[in-house]
């Protein structure tokens, strides 16, 4: 029988049983700030010591966040979570940037291995030159304020049918082959949305006014400019990502554009509406391919199995550990994700699950992270483990890919089976336009930062429209589709994390392609790459990856052809 169970790496320098407290914690700073270091010996002891406190603090954190998400109509949920934000981060915050200085100022650190220190040390030196003692209140206020998007949006059900559900259940209606379901199901989850859009753009704009004054205090114009200081984007710019979206504007919208009259023609209308878009054109029913939580659990084990030993195993371990909570319910929070947790060397998956397929590919997906997770666990310092987006969205992409040719665990019917992947190719092809929207959008909002709700409106369609509005005929609903971006989580808690899907989509395929030539290598260079955590620079672990780090359109062009020629295999 096999031992599943996750042990914690044993403490060596903070107490076994540390109570997060201020009191407590205090003196662990304190020492760190005063401890003398008289060689490289005790500078690299020093960097584990403090990465052991980091990645002890960033694990309660983890739990508040995951406890508080799983429910976030309990107040002490919410109250365990903000009294880190504000009583914890705040008093941190200071002390950390005095080891930060420590840590550039010792004599011994220009003498460490510089190929493997040099992103840490990178990070370290932008951290400093952005730090501001008036940004602490601020960036609590703001880590409080954007919670509330989940209390909003976790709240939202709708009755169909005379049954309540909650949004994401409510959406599997979209797939229905009757119309007029359909179209009842649409516009009663359009119609919730629209119950709470000023109280969302109220939010919005409360967060728009904190973010852009963080800005202005660490001396930059404008949100999006210190953003990409504080991401560590040091591998492209701005103009690289108005280049990316127009790469996408001209070899991927058309691909879309042609698949949206495949659909108008199959579906035998004269025009398609939003409710139009997720119903399969094969009049079919929608793809079923698990019945509940636990079963999808179940099929991602087997399927990831199938792939490697070690790999299905990770899931196995987390299942034991109860380190899931997929299926969806009210109260819960929207969305999913995966959360490493530092000291256990494991993550949280945690989703809203609702029967579909689309949960299939969002399992896969938190499951290409989970996988990274554990490989990286054994980096010696916690901050190798503090993956950039675009690498840990290459992890979870490239699984999204290379576990197809184990879907056959989700289905028994070989049709089935080749509709799953063509869903899952014209998804590919989906998410990039609307990954350029987000993020054209966000460049939009923070470089106009006095704008208002209206004119926020007015950009959002503007932007939308070249990109084909998800090629349905918006006419009669004007305001859902002004109102389209307020269901996108990132823009409200994580601004500027989106481009990174993009990146990492055309990375993925990359890998997806190699792995087509050549199973062995191309898995083999998928795990030595996220082996790497973030001790390489971006650039370093998509050519690891036997991938090239590059969003030019010729690129995309290649890589959208390739994807094509896979779906057309599948006709």
């Amino acid at each position: 029988m096999k031992d599943l169970k996750i042990s914690k790496k044993p403490r060596t320098y903070i107490p076994a049983e540390l109570n997060i407290q201020w009191g407590n914690l205090e003196p662990i700073f304190n020492e760190l700030i005063n401890r003398p270091l008289n060689s490289v010996n005790d500078l690299e002891q020093w960097l584990r010591d403090r990465s052991e406190i980091e990645a002890a603090l960033e694990e309660d954190f983890a739990w508040r966040y995951i406890r508080m998400t799983c429910d976030t109509t309990d107040e002490k949920l919410l109250t365990d979570f903000q009294f880190f934000a504000t009583e914890i981060e705040p008093k941190i915050a200071p002390l950390n940037n005095e080891l930060n200085k420590k840590f550039i100022q010792s004599p011994f650190a220009e003498q460490l291995d510089e190929a493997k220190y040099y992103v840490y040390v990178r990070g370290i030196k932008k951290a400093l030159e952005l730090f501001r003692e008036e940004n602490i209140p601020l960036l609590t206020q703001i880590q409080v304020e954007q919670q509330k998007y989940q209390g909003i949006t976790g709240s939202m059900s709708v009755k169909l049918g005379g049954q309540e559900y909650t949004l994401e259940q409510a959406a599997v209606f979209l797939k229905d082959t009757d119309r007029k379901v359909r179209q009842e199901a649409w516009e009663a989850i359009t119609a919730r949305r629209l119950e709470d859009k000023e109280k969302l753009d109220e939010l919005f704009n409360s967060l728009l006014k904190l973010r852009h004054q963080v800005a202005l205090n660490a001396g930059f114009e404008n949100f999006r400019d210190y953003m990409f200081q504080a991401l560590g984007r040091f591998d492209y710019t701005p103009t690289d990502c108005y280049d990316f979206h127009k790469a996408i504007q001209e070899e991927i919208v058309p691909l879309l554009k042609m698949q949206a009259k495949k659909r108008l023609k199959a579906l035998a209308l004269n025009e398609l509406k939003p409710w139009d878009m997720d119903v399969d054109i094969s009049g079919k029913p929608a793809l079923k391919p698990f019945s509940n939580g636990e079963e999808l659990i179940e099929k991602s084990i087997k399927c990831f199995q199938g792939l490697s030993p070690y790999i299905g195993e990770r899931l196995e371990i987390m299942k034991a550990n109860g380190f899931f909570d997929v299926d969806s319910r009210k109260g819960k929070a929207p969305g999913g994700y995966n959360y490493p947790l530092a000291e256990s060397g494991a993550p949280f998956i945690f989703m809203n699950s609702a029967g579909t397929f689309r949960d299939l590919t969002t399992m896969v997906h938190e499951g290409g992270h989970a996988v990274h997770t554990f490989i990286s666990a054994g980096l010696e310092l916690n901050d190798f483990k503090h993956l950039p987006s675009e690498v840990a969205e290459l992890a979870s992409m490239s699984m999204e890919l290379i576990s197809m040719d184990h879907w056959d665990k989700f289905f028994d019917n070989s049709e089935d089976l080749i509709r799953a992947k063509k869903d899952q190719l014209k998804d590919v092809l989906k998410t990039l336009p609307w990954v350029a929207v987000v993020d054209q959008f966000q460049h939009w909002i923070y470089t106009n930062p006095t704008h208002t709700t209206e004119e926020r409106a007015e950009a959002w369609t503007k932007i939308f429209e070249p990109f084909g509005n998800n090629f349905a005929d918006w006419s009669e609903h004007p305001h859902a589709l002004e109102n389209l971006w307020q269901k996108q989580l990132h823009i409200f808690e994580v601004p500027f994390y989106y481009i990174e899907y993009g990146i990492a989509q055309l990375g993925a395929i990359a890998v997806w392609k190699n792995y087509k030539n050549d199973p062995e290598k191309g898995l083999s260079n998928y795990l030595e790459a996220l082996k790497l955590g973030y001790t390489k620079t971006i650039k370093e672990i998509y050519e690891t990856a036997g991938i090239e780090f590059n969003f030019t359109a010729a690129y995309v062009k290649e890589l959208a052809d390739f994807v094509q020629k896979e779906l057309d295999k599948l006709e």
